[in-house]
């Protein structure tokens, strides 16, 4: 088993880490050039291109890998010169995550099946910036815009696994209290259930809510995350209030398979999940 000392990516990730790469500020700084010279402001573009000015800023600022539609739809907007296709291929990730962090996502970033389940907080692979910010915020000690934008940026940046090719088969159970906590407010609480309702449309991700009223619960124990090589070889990662990890010793990582087996059979199944994500979003 390998241990670290801080939080990591799902929840609220602490100490020091690093910032944005050369590649990504330089990207950011062509696209806010580019987007002046338009005349247009971070809230225009991001409606023309379908992303937020939060998200147009963070891009900009190099705080924030763009993903492949980002770049596609800011093309034509910004005078379709091919200069943002050419660069994007060049851009090169930092993951501001903490050292011992970066072993389980490596694991991560080339498996075949992720399955995560969290009792704390949405998973971070599922959060939305706002609710990442949000998240971030909240847990002492209080930090500075610079920290709060690294730690979300490096949360962000592991979203680039839902577009992986070949693509990773995920699995993910939320708590209903998580959905009904109020994280930030309602307005970051309806952004984060529309976006759990988007990612639970796409084919290679099924996402379970385990209901409030469960007298058995296989994940009492606490949150764990499980994933599987292309070696179809299983590790398995845990993690609390400051520190991390990972399992590597087949009996220990088959007591979690058997875990999540049970979880996955007491959490509501997919329709009805995304039937009560529905409603909660309108109750909103």
């Amino acid at each position: 088993m390998a241990y670290g000392n801080t939080d990591s990516g799902t929840g609220s990730a602490g100490g020091a880490e690093p910032g944005a790469s050369d590649s990504l500020r330089t990207f950011g700084a062509v696209v806010q050039a580019l987007r002046e010279h338009t005349g247009l402001s971070r809230e225009e573009f991001g409606a023309l291109v379908g992303y937020s000015k939060h998200t147009v800023a963070s891009v900009e600022q190099g705080r924030r890998m763009p993903d492949r539609d980002f770049v596609e739809r800011a093309e034509p907007v910004l005078g379709g010169t091919g200069a943002l296709r050419k660069a994007a291929p060049h851009l090169s990730r930092q993951a501001g995550l903490a050292s011992w962090f970066r072993q389980w996502a490596r694991l991560e970033a080339s498996a075949v099946t992720v399955w995560t389940y969290d009792g704390r907080v949405i998973p971070g692979l599922l959060q939305t910036e706002a609710y990442a910010r949000a998240v971030t915020e909240s847990v002492p000690p209080v930090k500075d815009e610079e920290q709060v934008a690294k730690q979300v940026t490096a949360r962000l940046e592991r979203q680039h696994l839902f577009d992986r090719r070949p693509p990773i088969a995920f699995s993910f159970i939320i708590e209903q209290a998580l959905l009904e906590r109020g994280t930030g407010g309602p307005e970051v609480m309806r952004e984060q259930l529309d976006s759990l309702l988007e990612r639970s449309s796409q084919f290679n991700i099924e996402l379970q809510v385990m209901p409030r009223y469960q007298p058995e619960h296989a994940g009492l124990d606490g949150p764990l995350t499980l994933v599987e090589s292309p070696e179809n070889k299983w590790f398995g990662y845990a993690e609390g209030q400051r520190g991390g990890m990972l399992i590597t010793d087949p009996k220990e990582v088959s007591i979690m398979l058997q875990r999540y087996a049970k979880l996955r059979s007491q959490a509501l199944n997919s329709d009805d999940s995304t039937g009560l994500m529905r409603q909660l979003r309108g109750a909103l």
